[in-house]
């Protein structure tokens, strides 16, 4: 009897004991999976927070390449009408030097081939340089006086001689004066020339590295762009699995 009590108490201590060893894993493995679940909050959370702050920075980036690419895109137009309107008055001003120029060389032409005899092909051409623009007024009041010579020798240019050497000494003054314009229209339109060719140059030169500054940061914004929606939805499925 007294054997078979000691089986039974030896029996219960057994099972306490084993009861007791299976509350403490138990309580370990949920210590353990508290533990772990605590951790795993913390780091979405931190995931959280710095998918969020990605996401804002890359917002603060992209509209920043926005900014840029309006201003380049602005630039780009603004030098463009600008280029249009030199391009437009050196097309203009040039098309008066060579038409002055090609005046200026029949005039010169036909004064230097005409007797004294036979002026009126002359006259006609010298008298066509006073609707010309380019040409001095100083220069046009000389043009006046030499046609009003050749029409009437009495007035006008100093003329003493014959009618044959007074019209031969005018058209030698005016041949001269002739000639000094055609050099310097030369030299002012080779200048103009040089002018327009730089001018086209830097603008050329302007709207290449404009339009390098607007594909880099276009490409530059749709990585970005790509980079946010990666980081949103990255924060969303952080949030997802936090609720879980």
């Amino acid at each position: 009897m007294l054997a078979k009590g000691k089986e039974e108490k030896h029996s219960e201590q057994v099972q306490f004991a084993a009861y007791k060893q299976f509350c403490d894993d138990t309580c370990v493995e949920k210590k353990r999976a508290i533990e772990e679940a605590a951790e795993k909050i913390g780091m979405l959370k931190a995931d959280i927070a710095k998918y969020t702050s990605d996401a804002q920075q890359l917002t603060t980036e992209i509209a920043g390449h926005d900014q840029d690419i309006s201003v380049w895109t602005g630039d780009k137009k603004a030098a463009t009408s600008v280029r249009e309107i030199e391009k437009a008055d050196y097309d203009a001003l040039h098309k008066d030097y060579s038409e002055s120029l090609d005046a200026l060389q029949r005039a010169i032409a036909v004064l230097k081939k005409q007797s004294h005899n036979r002026p009126q092909a002359a006259l006609a051409q010298v008298s066509a340089l006073k609707s010309l623009q380019l040409i001095p007024a100083e220069a046009k009041r000389t043009i006046d006086a030499f046609l009003q010579s050749s029409q009437d020798p009495a007035e006008g240019l100093e003329v003493s001689a014959p009618e044959a050497h007074g019209y031969e000494f005018a058209s030698h003054g005016v041949i001269e004066m002739l000639e000094k314009l055609l050099d310097e229209f030369i030299e002012e339109r080779t200048k103009l020339e040089k002018s327009e060719m730089n001018g086209k140059h830097a603008y050329d030169m302007l709207m290449q590295d404009l339009t390098a500054q607007i594909a880099q940061a276009t490409q530059d914004r749709e990585e970005k762009s790509e980079a946010k929606a990666k980081a949103l939805q990255a924060k969303a499925d952080a949030e997802g699995d936090l609720k879980d």
